[in-house]
Order: C-alpha cells, then sequence, then structure tokens
C-alpha cells in the first residue's frame, strides 16, 4: 500500500479506536451496574456519572496532548495513544466497584484526549481536498461510534462487561505496535504541501469573528453530540418495545444509526470543498432542532428513522468546524486551536451527561431530554450565522499561484 494511504488508515482508524473506547460504557453501563448490586430501575442513571471524568478528562487534557505533540513529536503521540488507551481499558475491566470503574475510565480519558488535536491535525496536512479527508475522518469516528454499541451489545448478550473492555484494548494495542513499526520504517511522513497551503503562513483575515462563531457551534454542538451518541443505545432498549428490549438487537439498531448517519460527512465533505462553507453549516443546523424535537414523540420503528436523520445532520456538522479552523488557521497553530476546539466541545458534552441523569432521574423521561437537547440545537443556527460569508480561502488563494 501507498504510504500516505497508509498514514491516512492509521490515522482514520484511530478516529474509529478513540470513540469506540469512549462508548463502551454507555451500552456496558447498565450491565456493570447490575452486576455491582445496584437495583435494575436505577442502575443506568446510577451508573452514568463515573463516566463523566472520563468525558471531561478528553476534553481537559486536549491542550496538553498538543503541546506535547508540537514540542515531541506528532507520529510518536499517536502510538501513545494506542497503546496507552488499549492498556487503560484492560485495567477497567478488572474494576471490582463502580468507583474503581470511573477511575479506569478517567485514565482511559486522558489517553484518548491525545487523538483530536494531534491527528485531526495531522489528518488535514498537507492541503488539498481537506474537507473530503476530514469527511472520510469523519465517517471512521462514527463507525466507532456505531461500533461500540454493536460490538458491546453482542459480548454482552454471551459474556459480561468485562470482556467488553479487554477485546478492543488487546486490538488497540496490537495496532499501535504496528503504527510503531510503520513509523520506524521512516515512511509516516506527512504529505507535501499544496502551493495554497503553503502560502498559508498567517492567520486568514476575519479569523477572530470566525473562531467565536466556532467556539459557539462548538459548544451547542458538543451538547447535542455528547447527549445523543451516549443515550441512543439506552433509549432503543426503552422506547422500542414492540421491536425488540434484547439489549444485542437494540445494539444493532443504534450501530446501524450512527453507521448510516455518518455518512453525512462525505456529502458534507464534497460540499464544502466546492461550495462556501456559511450555507452549508446553516442548513447543517436548521435541521437539528427539529428533526431531534420529533424524536420526543416517537417510539418503536418510527423512532429508529427519525433518530437516524437526526444523526445524519448532527454527525454531518462535524467536518464543517475543522474544515473553517483549517481554513482560517495556519499548520503551526492548527493543534493547539484543535485543542482548545476539543476541550470545549468534550467538557460541554460532558455536561449533557449531568444534565442527562438529572431528567431521567427525575422521572422526565427520554422525551423530556429529547426536547432539552432540541433547545440546545437551536442555538447552533444562530451561531452558525456570526460565521463569515467569506471562508478563509480567497487571501490564502491570492497569495499562491494556481495548484
Amino acid at each position: 500500500m501507498d504510504a500516505q494511504k497508509l498514514r491516512l488508515l492509521f490515522l482514520n482508524f484511530g478516529h474509529f479506536a478513540d470513540h469506540l473506547f469512549m462508548l463502551i460504557f454507555a451500552k456496558a453501563a447498565f450491565s456493570a451496574g447490575l452486576a455491582f448490586g445496584l437495583a435494575k430501575d436505577g442502575a443506568y442513571a446510577e451508573m452514568i456519572p463515573y463516566g463523566i471524568p472520563s468525558l471531561l478528562l478528553f476534553g481537559a487534557c486536549a491542550p496538553l496532548a498538543a503541546h506535547m505533540a508540537d514540542k515531541w513529536n506528532r507520529n510518536g503521540m499517536i502510538a501513545v495513544f494506542f497503546i496507552g488507551i488499549g492498556l487503560a481499558s484492560i485495567a477497567t475491566s478488572f474494576a471490582t466497584s463502580p468507583l474503581e470503574i470511573g477511575i479506569g475510565l478517567a485514565v482511559l480519558g486522558v489517553f484518548a484526549a491525545i487523538y483530536h488535536p494531534v491527528g485531526i491535525a495531522m489528518v488535514v496536512e498537507g492541503g488539498g481536498r481537506v474537507g473530503w479527508r476530514l469527511g472520510i475522518n469523519g465517517v471512521w469516528g462514527n463507525m466507532g461510534v456505531a461500533a461500540a454499541p454493536l460490538i458491546t451489545g453482542f459480548i454482552l448478550a454471551d459474556y459480561d462487561w468485562r470482556l467488553a473492555f479487554q477485546l478492543p484494548g488487546l486490538f488497540s494495542i496490537a495496532v499501535g505496535l504496528g503504527f510503531v513499526g510503520f513509523v520506524r520504517s521512516g515512511r509516516a511522513r506527512a504529505p507535501e504541501a499544496t502551493a495554497r497551503e503553503k502560502a498559508h503562513i498567517g492567520f486568514a483575515p476575519g479569523w477572530k469573528r470566525a473562531m467565536v462563531a466556532l467556539a459557539l457551534v462548538t459548544s451547542a454542538g458538543g451538547f447535542v453530540f455528547g447527549a445523543m451518541t451516549f443515550i441512543i443505545p439506552r433509549m432503543f432498549e426503552v422506547s422500542m418495545p414492540a421491536v425488540s428490549t434484547d439489549v444485542a438487537v437494540t445494539g444493532v439498531y443504534a450501530a446501524v444509526v450512527y453507521a448510516a448517519a455518518a455518512f453525512s460527512q462525505l456529502v458534507v465533505g464534497r460540499l464544502i470543498d466546492k461550495r462556501p462553507v456559511r450555507p452549508v453549516l446553516i442548513t447543517v443546523a436548521l435541521a437539528q432542532p427539529i428533526l431531534i424535537g420529533v424524536m420526543a414523540y416517537q417510539i418503536d420503528y418510527a423512532l429508529f428513522i427519525v433518530a437516524l436523520m437526526a444523526m445524519a445532520f448532527v454527525f454531518g456538522q462535524i467536518p464543517i468546524t475543522d474544515t473553517v479552523l483549517a481554513r482560517y488557521v495556519p499548520d503551526q497553530w492548527r493543534a493547539k486551536a484543535l485543542s482548545v476546539k476539543f476541550l470545549l466541545n468534550l467538557m460541554v458534552g460532558a455536561s449533557a451527561l449531568f444534565v442527562a441523569r438529572t431528567i431521567l432521574a427525575a422521572g422526565g423521561g427520554f422525551g423530556t431530554l429529547m426536547v432539552v437537547l432540541a433547545m440546545a440545537a437551536g442555538l447552533i443556527v444562530l451561531a452558525a450565522l456570526l460565521l463569515p460569508a467569506r471562508d478563509g480561502t480567497e487571501a490564502v488563494a491570492e497569495a499562491a499561484p494556481a495548484e
């Protein structure tokens, strides 16, 4: 395989693994709670708080990961990511109490924090069709979201929650060792920069307004994304009684939603490589509060269909924000800027679990939770309107010869 394609394959698989590991607990929390003697009616709500430190560290440690990558080596940090997250997952499987699970997940979150600021910065290196590459990378990430309930559900059906952490952990370590070998071969080099990317040596005009808009989109989008990816597997178990209440079957339905919706990123990635970003983002943003609001009143197959449509727009937003950042921020600042973006995104995403736990524990149900998420999604529309009409590529294009 061509070295650049293999390099992107490792990076794309890293995105897959990152989201898979962060969502194993979302599906395994109920089973683990029962194993530790929690009451069936309250096991899920009681276990949710033990996953929150992991999400907080997933975001909080991103700036540290970016700093280490800039001071040391991006390839080295990706190797640490693969091996570290695998070891942390295996360690979590040996927990003997909810508190120990929380500690194991927290360590897992520290290693998971490496991927987004470092891996995404590596994906956009070289310039060119950044939107398309980010779209493909995003599909891999969301396949990890889809694989988490699918793989975990099947393991839970025949084994226990511990194996759900152990098997992915062993595989990640093996991939990490393979990446180390790839780096040592000398083939894991960044692609040659395009003329336009070489000219992109400073922040593009309008970058301050663009970053404010991006921060607002990231905050509201992180809240919606964090809740939707964590809650849907359990929501399907509760709200699809005429379809199935089996954890493996509902896990399959959740996986289908995430996997099918992920491909919206390819469509969006191609669009933003050819068209202005702002109208695309506004369109993607407008659909989210409508569809999430409709989810509140659906059950069984109707819920499945509407959830699929809603997640397509939630996922479709992902390559847009990263492309905006790449167009306004030069390479030497991207890892740091991405780390701040993901810190904000994931810290707000973690707060969504506090809200979800509060609503569910108070008896509000998933319908009430969806209404709250729909209101949060409405803020993405307002944030999208703040984005400059020009997308930051014009000044760079004027400074560079045609590619």
